[in-house]
C-alpha cells in the first residue's frame, strides 16, 4: 500500500507541477473550482505572516474595540488612532477582507471574526506576544538548526533555566500574566468536560497566578483550592486570587525536582507537560503519581498532536512555538497514554472538548 502510495503521489505532483496542466485545470469547468480552491489556498500560506500583521496592527491599535461601541468613517478612525487617513483606509480595507472589520458604506463596523477576537480576550494578548515569535522565525532556517528560539526563550524561564525556582518575580512576570489571561476559555472547556463535584481537594500544579484554580473554585465552591508553582509564581498567585477573594493553600517548588505536597485527590495538568521533553514529562508524572491517593485521579489539558492526521495547530503552530520556546512538543494521546502507563496510571480516557484542535483532556486513576 505504501508504495502504491508513493507512486500515485509522485505522478499527482508531476501533474500539479506541470505549468501546462495547470493552465488546463483553470480552463477546463470540471476541474476550474478545484484549481482556483488550491491557488487560493496556495497564496493564503505565502501570505500568512501578512494576514498575522494585519490582525496584530488592529490589535496594538485597539481597533476593534473602538469599533466595537459603532461605526465610524476613514477619517474620524485616522484621527482617533493617529494614523494618516490614506493608511488607515488601506488597513480597513485590509481587515475587511480578513472579516476584521466590514464595511457599510462609507463606514466600517466590527467584522464578524473581529467580534470573536474581542470575546477571547486572552487571544489579543498572545497576538500582542506573537512579536516574540516572529522574530524567532525571521530566519527559520536558522532556528531549526539551531533547535531553539533567541527571543520566545527568554520568554518562559523555566523552559531554560538551570535554577528556574530562583528566578525573581521579573523573569515570571510576563509569562504567568500571558496564562492569566488565555485560561479562561480554557478553564471554561476543562470544567465542561470534568465535574468535580466528586472531590474534595484539587492542586493545579504549574498553576500560575491561579486563573484556573479561581475558575474551578467558583463553578465548585466546596473544593479545597491547592496550586504548587515556582517562588516567584506562587507569589503572584499569592497576590492575584487575594485581590479577587480567592482562598488557596499555595506551595512553592519545581515539579521537575521537587515533590509535590500530598493530600489532593484530584491533580491537574494545564498547559504544562507539551512544554517539557519526554524525560520532563516521565519525572512529572511520576511525581504525581507518588502524591497520589489510591483512587486518585489526575486531569490533563493541553494541546494534543491528532498524528498522523494533519494538524495545523499542533503540527504547524505548536511544532514551531515549542521549537522557538527551547523545548516540548504536542503529544498524541497515545503517547501520552504510554507515559502514564508507564508511571502506573490505570482507567485513562479522553474527554469530549467543544475545540479539540486548540485543546484535549485526558483523565487518568492513580
Amino acid at each position: 500500500m505504501s508504495n502504491w502510495r508513493a507512486r500515485w503521489i509522485a505522478w499527482r505532483n508531476a501533474r500539479i507541477s506541470d505549468p501546462r496542466f495547470q493552465r488546463f485545470a483553470a480552463d477546463f469547468p470540471f476541474t476550474r473550482p478545484i484549481a482556483h480552491s488550491r491557488a487560493s489556498g496556495l497564496f493564503d500560506v505565502v501570505a500568512g505572516f501578512v494576514y498575522s500583521q494585519v490582525l496584530t496592527a488592529c490589535v496594538q491599535l485597539d481597533l476593534l474595540n473602538i469599533l466595537k461601541s459603532g461605526p465610524l468613517n476613514v477619517d474620524e478612525l485616522a484621527a482617533a488612532l493617529d494614523v494618516r487617513p490614506a493608511e488607515m483606509a488601506r488597513l480597513l480595507r485590509a481587515a475587511a477582507a480578513l472579516d476584521l472589520v466590514e464595511s457599510i458604506g462609507e463606514r466600517y463596523a466590527l467584522g464578524a471574526q473581529g467580534a470573536a477576537l474581542l470575546g477571547n480576550a486572552g487571544l489579543a494578548e498572545m497576538i500582542r506576544h506573537h512579536a516574540r515569535l516572529y522574530a524567532d522565525l525571521q530566519d527559520p532556517v536558522a532556528l531549526l538548526r539551531r533547535g531553539r528560539g533567541e527571543n520566545l526563550a527568554g520568554y518562559w524561564p523555566y523552559a531554560t533555566l538551570q535554577d528556574p525556582e530562583n528566578t525573581e518575580d521579573s523573569g515570571v512576570s510576563a509569562y504567568s500574566a500571558l496564562m492569566a489571561a488565555t485560561q479562561p476559555s480554557v478553564a471554561s472547556d476543562i470544567l465542561r468536560a470534568y465535574a468535580m463535584r466528586g472531590h474534595r481537594r484539587v492542586m493545579d500544579i504549574g498553576g500560575g497566578e491561579g486563573a484556573f484554580l479561581a475558575a474551578v473554585g467558583a463553578r465548585w465552591p466546596h473544593l479545597h483550592l491547592h496550586l504548587f508553582d515556582l517562588p516567584a509564581v506562587a507569589q503572584r498567585a499569592r497576590t492575584v486570587l487575594a485581590a479577587h477573594a480567592v482562598r488557596a493553600t499555595i506551595s512553592e517548588g519545581s515539579f521537575l525536582r521537587d515533590p509535590l505536597p500530598a493530600g489532593a485527590d484530584l491533580m491537574t495538568l494545564v498547559r504544562v507537560l507539551h512544554d517539557h521533553d519526554d524525560a520532563g514529562v516521565a519525572r512529572i508524572l511520576a511525581s504525581v503519581k507518588v502524591a497520589l491517593p489510591a483512587g486518585g485521579r489526575l486531569l490533563i489539558a493541553e494541546p494534543m498532536s491528532a498524528a498522523p492526521r494533519k494538524d495545523r495547530v499542533s503540527d504547524a503552530y505548536f511544532g514551531l512555538y515549542l521549537l522557538a520556546m527551547g523545548r516540548g512538543r504536542a503529544r498524541t494521546p497515545r503517547e501520552l497514554q504510554a507515559f502514564l502507563q508507564q508511571a502506573g496510571f490505570q482507567r485513562i480516557r479522553m474527554l469530549h472538548v467543544r475545540t479539540p484542535g486548540l485543546l484535549r483532556v485526558m483523565i487518568a486513576s492513580a
